[in-house]
């Protein structure tokens, strides 16, 4: 194997670390570990041309678009991510107001500025409050099973539609109302799938739902792009610590490695790269998404994980949410509308239809968010989680324009609705380093799983110590499938770095 690590320094000189993943978990913990002077021997290994990760700017219709992370949840001081956003100036004026960050909002999503149904007829948005109130209330309810002894439903869905026959048999509006109060609550559970980045919420476990820790703060946005943030981040590094187009084929640990400008030093760690490359270490940093994990369990770490780690892979559930934009030349919406929701009126969450795909994957899509206008078009963001999004993603851009272009002009009853003058759209399960949106505590695993999917290797105590750890929204118990959860992560590791080499290590940020 040729060796491309750098040239290794005198043994004394402090240990050689390598992060493996550029998203946010990755540079959180290269920048906290930079700013220590033990750390001068760090290199990040990121497998695509492009830090971020799973926050993903691009600049499109004239403006920036987020094809990944899309909002700051609980922007609050309680939120690494928002301090950070804040300390660089990459907030608006409303974000940061102390208004702003006391609003509880439950982590719930807001009502429709206008709700649309399939047969062309605008809802009544007196009925989608009385549902969006039923329904989140249940949904709260969810999160008081934490410390329940009582045998429960095993996940969200099924309690959900437990609660909701009960409601039903009270309902005394006439057949048409019912059945319409049930496609509403059909978006809702959509909406609630693209929150937890599920399938079904029948595959979300009802018990440890609660221990998801919802910060204050009303959610918002980067006006500049999200990506604003890892960017100052990686420019904040020393200029030789990144190295893009670098993919892992295998993290061989508990090894004795040597190379040969470091004569006499071991190193107990090689990272083997798909070209070639090798790099040894003292300590590497693994950050890469859980969807990748499960898709290379076999062949990324030799020897094989311990198999508690290998089981809490397997059992932590990972599904895809992705977003579609729609560019138009002239808004057919309201100058004050912010989203809009999709009502299926043949749809209800009692019953366990399964279309062919292709015949109904756009029925998941649960609405549209409007973006701020941009200087020459006005452009929707839908949100679609689950199998359809995956199916979705195997759509051409001009089959899946084509299909919206029909939905919207049945549901607006404006059969003359001029079409999207294009279409963008992320597709994150078809990402080769990413195989998903992010994670949820799925029926048969709990919080247990991700902290085990935290521990660092090995696990016994014997040989040399922290040789593999383990960051990234999945191996944070409270505050996974977020990208404060991602952060506190890669600085969680960082510190577990600098107590070994430097106990008296003072953390250069805030602990939360």
């Amino acid at each position: 194997m040729q060796s491309g690590g750098r040239q290794a320094e005198a043994p004394g000189r402090g240990p050689r670390v390598l992060v493996v993943g550029g998203g946010i978990a990755g540079l959180g913990a290269a920048q906290r570990l930079c700013r220590h002077p033990a750390f001068s021997h760090l290199r990040v290994l990121e497998a695509t041309a492009r830090a971020g990760g799973r926050i993903r700017s691009e600049h499109s219709f004239g403006g920036v678009v987020e094809v990944g992370a899309h909002w700051i949840h609980g922007p609050s001081q309680g939120n690494p991510v928002f301090q950070l956003a804040a300390k660089y100036g990459l907030l608006g004026e409303s974000a940061l107001s102390e208004e702003n960050q006391l609003i509880e909002t439950g982590g719930h999503v807001g009502l429709p500025s206008v709700s649309y149904a399939s047969s062309g007829v605008s809802v009544s948005l007196e009925l989608v409050a009385e549902m969006a109130s039923l329904f989140y209330s249940l949904i709260d309810q969810t999160r008081e099973f934490l410390q329940a002894t009582e045998a429960t439903p095993p996940s969200v869905g099924e309690y959900l539609k437990e609660k909701i026959r009960q409601h039903t048999a009270s309902w005394t509006e006439d057949e048409e109302t019912k059945k319409l109060k049930l496609a509403i609550l059909k978006n809702l559970f959509n909406v609630e799938c693209c929150v937890s980045g599920t399938h079904s919420m029948d595959l979300v476990a009802l018990a440890p739902f609660g221990e998801y820790t919802v910060l204050p703060g009303l959610d918002c946005t980067f006006p500049e792009g999200y990506q604003g943030l890892t960017d100052r981040i990686v420019a904040s590094l020393p200029k030789d610590v990144m190295v893009f187009d670098k993919p892992v084929k295998t993290i061989h640990w508990n090894g004795s490695f040597q190379e040969a400008s470091a004569p006499g030093e071991t190193f107990p760690v090689l990272v083997e790269c798909e070209d070639g490359d090798c790099f040894p270490a003292h300590h590497v940093v693994v950050t890469v998404p859980l969807g990748f994990f499960k898709k290379h369990l076999d062949t990324f770490f030799e020897p094989p994980l311990p198999t508690e780690k290998v089981e809490a892979i397997r059992k932590i559930g990972f599904g895809t949410n992705n977003k579609i934009f729609l560019e138009f030349e002239e808004p057919f919406w309201e100058p004050d509308c912010q989203h809009i929701q999709v009502v299926w009126e043949d749809t209800s969450p009692l019953e366990d239809a399964t279309p062919e795909l292709q015949d109904a994957w756009f029925k998941k899509l649960v609405g549209f968010w409007v973006l701020p206008p941009f200087q020459a078009s006005h452009v929707l963001c839908g949100f679609i989680a689950g199998l359809e999004s995956e199916f979705m993603e195997t759509l051409s851009n001009e089959d899946v324009l084509r299909s919206l272009t029909q939905v919207l002009r049945r549901v607006t009853g404006n059969p003359r609705l001029p079409a999207p003058r294009s279409v963008l759209r992320s597709c994150w399960h078809s990402a080769p380093y990413t195989r998903g949106s992010y994670s949820y505590v799925a029926v048969g695993s709990s919080g247990d799983d991700m902290d085990r999917l935290a521990q660092p290797l090995p696990a016994d105590g014997k040989g040399a110590q922290l040789q593999v750890l383990f960051a990234g929204e999945a191996t944070h118990r409270t505050f996974y499938s977020t990208t404060h959860g991602a952060l506190l992560s890669g600085w969680r590791e960082a510190d577990r770095l600098m107590t070994l080499w430097d106990p008296q290590a003072q953390c250069p940020e805030p602990r939360l």
